[in-house]
């Protein structure tokens, strides 16, 4: 791999805050409503909120072990 000087560097972190200065930027309190929205909305769906049913579940146990 070849080695980058200092100049190299330094001009690859200018062009990468040159990309983030362009960046649309939302408030905190925006952006949290926005998100809470989103999985209000999408709750229905959601197996992670509603479960996932038992014959659709691959890891449901399949059976058990007996010792006797």
């Amino acid at each position: 791999m070849e080695e980058r000087s200092d100049k190299d560097i330094a001009q690859m972190e200018v062009e990468q805050l040159n990309i983030e200065m362009k960046l649309e930027r939302l408030q905190v309190s925006k952006a949290a409503g926005d998100i809470k929205e989103y999985v209000e909305s999408n709750a229905a769906e959601d197996p992670l909120l509603k479960g996932v049913p038992e014959d659709k579940n691959p890891f449901k146990e399949k059976g058990g072990c007996i010792i006797s």
